[in-house]
This record gives C-alpha cells, structure tokens and sequence, in this order.
C-alpha cells in the first residue's frame, strides 16, 4: 500500500528524504516514508525516537501540508516472506518510486538513514542514493520522513489494537513489552504478527 500527497513546490535540485519505522516489533507492518522538502518548514525537525508524542504528532501535521511525500506500508505477511531486512528495502523502494513520479524531474539524490540502501537489493530502485548512519539527526528531510513514517506506524497500530485488544498495541505498537509477551503467552499469535520473528514462532507452538 503506498499513499501520497503532493503540495510542496518544484525545485531545480530535489533531495528525498528517507527513514523508516517498525523494523523492530513483533506485531504490525514496516512502513517507510519517502520526503521532499517544501516551504515554511517547522521548526524541530529531527530523530522521531527524540520527539514527545505530542510535539511529533504536531510536526506530522505540518510537514505533511508542506512537503511533498509518500509512504509505503509492507504488512506482516509480507515480512514473513521477504525477511525484514528486504520488506524494509521494499517499503523504501515503493515510497521513493510514488513520490518520483509526482515530482517535475527525477531526484538528484536520495538520502536515506541508516547504512544500507535498496540500490542492487530491489529490482525497482533506480535513483542515486546515500546512505547516512543517524541521518535522521542530521539531515531535515530525512528527519521529516522518520516523523511521518513513525506517525504513519503508529496511528496503525492503534487502529490494530481495536481488532486485537489483548496485546497492548495502542502502548507498545508492536514491539515484545512484557505485557505483550504476556499476552502472546495467553492468546497466541495473531494475523498481524510476524510469525517469522522467534518469539512470535514459539509461542505459535504452545
């Protein structure tokens, strides 16, 4: 699944902005956003991890109504599959790809956090690309798309958490917090869990 929306203004010189959320948790998608930078950007922009709730819920806000961006959701199934290490490069890959194709011309560079990109690993990826350990520190469009996908992510799973009660997703989003192992313990596995991962597995077989 890839939504999009396209309000910033077009530039000679286009840097995307790249970072990714939920590669850790049991439960849920990973979700990658993909951003161009626009005009009238909030002040604060930086890591998601670092950010209260409430000043990141803010900054979403206002950076979706003036960057251009896009977002890629690969669901747990789909991990399972691919691993997610490859779901991850895919969700990267599919966000870049919708939001090139609103953009006025093809991106100079696409910077993404972390120290790998999808370049020779997804088929689809056609862009000059660099990879930044703690970019989403350093870098305002790659610190955009972690406050996106982050955002993205977790409004998710608090969604989820409505189907699925037991296991705490609207506090944990996903990740194995002892009220979610509990709750593992006690009901099992889910469709959105990533059978893949080995505590999802183990409980599969209590």
């Amino acid at each position: 699944m890839v939504q999009s929306l396209n309000q910033a203004s077009d530039s000679r010189s286009i840097t995307i902005g790249v970072d990714e959320a939920g590669r850790g948790p049991l439960a849920g998608p990973v979700v990658a956003a993909a951003v161009v930078l626009g005009e009238g950007l909030p002040a604060g922009i930086g890591d998601s991890k670092k950010l209260s709730a409430k000043r990141r819920g803010a900054l979403d806000e206002e950076l979706r109504a003036c960057c251009k961006w896009a977002v890629a959701v690969v669901e747990a199934d789909e991990i399972d599959h691919l691993n997610i290490f490859q779901a991850t490069m895919e969700a990267m890959t599919r966000c870049v790809r919708d939001l090139a194709a609103q953009l006025p011309g093809a991106p100079d560079i696409v910077l993404i956090d972390g120290n790998q990109t999808p370049e020779r690993r997804c088929g689809e990826w056609r862009w000059p690309a660099r990879a930044i350990v703690g970019g989403d520190g350093i870098e305002p469009a790659i610190g955009a798309a972690s406050i996106i996908a982050k955002e993205w992510r977790d409004r998710m799973m608090i969604e989820a958490a409505k189907r699925h009660p037991a296991y705490g997703w609207e506090r944990n989003k996903g990740y194995g917090t002892r009220e979610h192992m509990e709750a593992l313990r006690l009901h099992g596995p889910t469709p959105l869990h990533r059978h893949s991962f080995a505590p999802v597995a183990q409980a599969s077989l209590l």
